[in-house]
């Protein structure tokens, strides 16, 4: 499982710093539309990035895994919040879940690296 793991903490990793660096004004605009504020958006995006981050250097010290996993985890289940919030289409909701479920998944590899 360890591969999967690995290969899921980069996919969750990448997809973030994907979003949030290359695709900021995506992330403006929908901050917006949940009626959140720049400052929010920040704090959310900065920790975004250092949890990304986190799960990238997990690779190599397992021990930093399990807790960006599980913040990163809260972040995407706020995101589902949010998208719910503005009714948002499917389209748009099953990015950030399949990011929750990943992160989850990274999660329990964690807990549980024999499995």
């Amino acid at each position: 499982m360890n591969t999967a793991a690995h290969i899921a903490q980069l996919v969750v990793a990448l997809s973030v710093l994907f979003v949030w660096v290359l695709r900021f004004d995506n992330i403006v605009l929908e901050f917006k539309q949940y009626g959140l504020s720049d400052q929010t958006r920040t704090l959310v995006g900065s920790t975004k990035t250092i949890l990304a981050t986190l799960l990238i250097a997990g690779i190599w010290y397992p021990a930093l895994v399990l807790v960006p996993a599980l913040l990163m985890a809260a972040l995407m289940l706020a995101a589902q919040y949010f998208h719910q919030k503005v009714n948002n289409p499917l389209a748009k909701r099953a990015p950030s879940f399949i990011l929750l479920v990943l992160s989850l998944f990274i999660a329990y590899a964690a807990l549980y690296p024999a499995a």
